[in-house]
């Protein structure tokens, strides 16, 4: 469903952000990235669907080059879900208007069927009650959880998470990470990542762990978690697994 393929990416003529990374993710896999602050893996994670440029090698979201020049962008994102760290709800918009929003724009869906999918979806999370809301009315949890109906509003084949839950307060960690095994469990296609290694150890089929712009492990979940390679991988480990 993606392939990475020896991907590098610059800021400036100096600082190298991704240094040949190369992955798959199979149709219905769960993948976390993982690694410490500045590694990369935001940088990666956005690649995929072209919200960040690349300078070398190329990246396909099933069968379709994100770098070819004459790739729809508008149209891969449609396929290609993406959940943020910050949520980016329209603030001036209900809940269910946000939801309905790229339906009605983007896959040409009028206003009743739009809505009907939306609040189907709102139900799913858990925010039913909560349709008729603006964002600022919801806590950062709630913010979140519909910021994922959002993106499965448009039907996606992929999810993109990037650290979805890291501007959350921790009593609000696990209602969004609910909602994403659910996803995972239903054979959702998904690159997550996050710190959250409980759900790593729930879900994922590999971890692909990142230090200074390279990938430097990719392995089944199972393997990573008892026998991490590299000893960069065991310290993050160890410093993650401790809190």
């Amino acid at each position: 469903m993606i392939e990475i393929n020896d991907v590098s990416k610059w800021y400036g003529p100096s600082f190298q952000v991704l240094k040949s990374c190369s992955t798959r993710i199979d149709r219905g896999q769960v993948v976390v990235v993982c690694g410490p602050s500045g590694s990369g893996k935001s940088t990666l994670v956005k690649c995929v669907n072209a919200l960040e440029p690349f300078e070398q090698g190329s990246i396909s979201v099933d069968g379709t080059k994100v770098e070819a020049r004459d790739t729809n962008l508008p149209k891969l994102r449609s396929h290609v879900g993406m959940v943020f760290q910050h949520f980016e709800l329209f603030p001036h918009l209900k809940v269910v208007d946000n939801l309905c929003l790229a339906q009605q724009k983007v896959l040409g869906r009028d206003r009743k069927e739009a809505e009907s999918r939306a609040l189907a979806l709102l139900q799913r999370v858990g925010l039913a009650d909560h349709a008729d809301k603006f964002p600022a009315q919801l806590s950062g949890g709630q913010q979140q959880r519909v910021a994922i109906a959002r993106s499965l509003a448009m039907n996606p084949t992929v999810m993109l998470f990037d650290e979805p839950t890291s501007a959350l307060d921790p009593e609000m960690v696990g209602e969004v990470l609910d909602v994403m095994v659910d996803l995972a469990q239903e054979g959702m296609t998904m690159m997550v990542v996050t710190h959250e290694m409980g759900f790593a150890r729930k879900v994922a089929d590999r971890v692909v762990f990142m230090d200074r712009g390279e990938i430097i492990e990719d392995a089944d979940k199972e393997v990573f978690f008892s026998g991490a390679q590299s000893e960069r991988a065991r310290s993050f480990l160890s410093k993650v697994l401790s809190h």
